[in-house]
């Protein structure tokens, strides 16, 4: 950040006093600005023991599958989150569960929360933002062709949860290096 969005004057970098961390200062009129990670919420979306992908019509990672998932709005809960984007992703409307997975993703800043949600009614379709949406089996899982490590992590874990027969909440710190970012 080069200029404060509160005066516009040119900011510096520096710890503020009593913070631990370097931080966008505005001499000017004081303003500290603070940087914090984005959330991406979804959904994983299940049909009996079929799990409902998005093939992505954007980029990153145009043609390769996902969850409906996408970044939180100002405004909204992480619920409505995880609803509006398996809506816009996959003209679906599933009954939420419970908070699912949670990934945390320091180097890029994000911060992943899925639900466990379910079909209603077996309607879907894709939204503007994928090319096609489908319900897969786990056998069936195209793990070669999956967008994101966040997306295979929470495939894996859902596979050994459904083979259980019993869901919890899973947190996942994920460190990854920028050429180990593509599944």
């Amino acid at each position: 950040m080069n200029f404060c969005s509160n005066c516009g004057e040119a900011t510096i970098r520096r710890v503020p006093e009593g913070d631990n961390r370097p931080r966008d200062l505005c001499e000017q009129c004081g303003m500290i600005h603070y940087q914090n990670p984005k959330i991406i919420a979804g959904c994983v979306v299940l049909e009996q023991d079929k799990v409902l992908l998005c093939r992505r019509a954007i980029e990153p990672r145009y043609g390769l599958w996902t969850l409906p998932a996408g970044f939180m709005e100002n405004g909204e809960t992480v619920a409505q989150a995880a609803l509006r984007e398996t809506w816009e992703e996959a003209r679906a409307t599933p009954d939420l569960d419970q908070l699912y997975v949670v990934t945390s993703i320091p180097r890029i800043s994000q911060v992943y929360m899925l639900y466990l949600a379910y079909l209603n009614r077996g309607q879907y379709s894709s939204g503007p933002e994928s090319l096609e949406t489908r319900l897969f089996s786990m056998d069936n899982i195209p793990w070669d062709e999956l967008a994101f490590h966040t997306v295979r992590d929470t495939l894996i874990q859902l596979n050994r949860d459904l083979e259980r027969g019993s869901f919890s909440l899973h947190c996942i710190d994920r460190e990854e290096t920028p050429t180990s970012a593509r599944v």
